[in-house]
C-alpha cells in the first residue's frame, strides 16, 4: 500500500524493521487478532528524518495522522508509576493535569531519554505503545483512535501505519478524554 511516498507493508512480513519488543508484542497479538495485526503496517524511512515533522514533510506524510508517545512517570509512597501517552502530533499530552490524576501521584515528568530507552528497548525517537513493559499503562487520546495513524516501530529507521480503531483493540489500552491539548 502507497501513503505519502511510502510503501507500507504488512509488519509482521517486514519483522528485521521492528525492534525485538515490538515484533514479539504483534507475533503474541495476531495470534488472538490476526484480523487486527494484520492491518499494522511498516515503511522503512530515513533514520534522520524520524522526527515527526521532518518524516511528515519528507515523505508527504499528513502532520494529522501522526501520533506521538511519550513515557512519563511518577510516585506514590515511594512506588514509581509509569504510563505511555499516545496523542496526534497536532496536540501535545496534558502531563501537567491529566497524565498525573490518572496515575495518582504528586507529580508526573517525562523518562529521561536513557531511562526511556532502557526500559522500553527501543531507540529514542522510535518508541511505540506496541510492546511496551507489560507494567506500563497505555494512554490514548480519543483523536488517536479514528482514522489512519503513524507510529514508531522501536527502530529510527522505520514506521508503522494502523488504523487508530486497531490501536485502541490492543491490551491494555485507555482512552482518555483530555489526554491530548491541542499546540498553538
Amino acid at each position: 500500500m502507497r501513503f505519502g511516498t511510502l510503501d507500507w507493508v504488512p509488519a509482521l512480513d517486514a519483522a528485521h524493521l521492528l525492534a525485538d519488543p515490538v515484533r514479539d508484542a504483534l507475533e503474541r497479538w495476531s495470534q488472538n487478532a490476526p484480523d487486527a495485526v494484520g492491518q499494522v503496517l511498516v515503511a522503512e524511512i530515513d533514520p534522520e528524518r524520524a522526527d515527526t515533522a521532518a518524516m511528515t514533510e519528507t515523505y508527504g506524510l499528513p502532520l494529522e495522522a501522526s501520533g506521538n508517545c511519550v513515557l512519563v512517570a511518577g510516585k506514590r509512597a515511594g512506588a514509581e508509576r509509569v504510563a505511555a501517552a499516545v496523542v496526534r502530533a497536532t496536540t501535545r499530552a496534558d502531563v501537567n493535569n491529566v497524565v498525573k490524576r490518572l496515575l495518582d501521584v504528586r507529580k508526573a515528568s517525562f523518562l529521561a531519554m536513557d531511562r526511556a530507552v532502557e526500559d522500553s528497548r527501543m531507540e529514542y525517537g522510535a518508541i511505540t505503545p506496541v510492546g511496551l513493559p507489560a507494567d506500563h499503562r497505555v494512554l490514548l487520546d480519543p483523536r488517536v483512535v479514528t482514522g489512519t495513524v503513524i507510529i514508531g516501530s522501536g527502530l529510527r529507521r522505520s514506521k508503522l501505519l494502523l488504523p487508530g480503531e486497531v490501536l485502541a483493540t490492543m491490551a491494555r489500552v485507555e482512552i482518555v478524554d483530555g489526554l491530548a491539548i491541542p499546540v498553538g
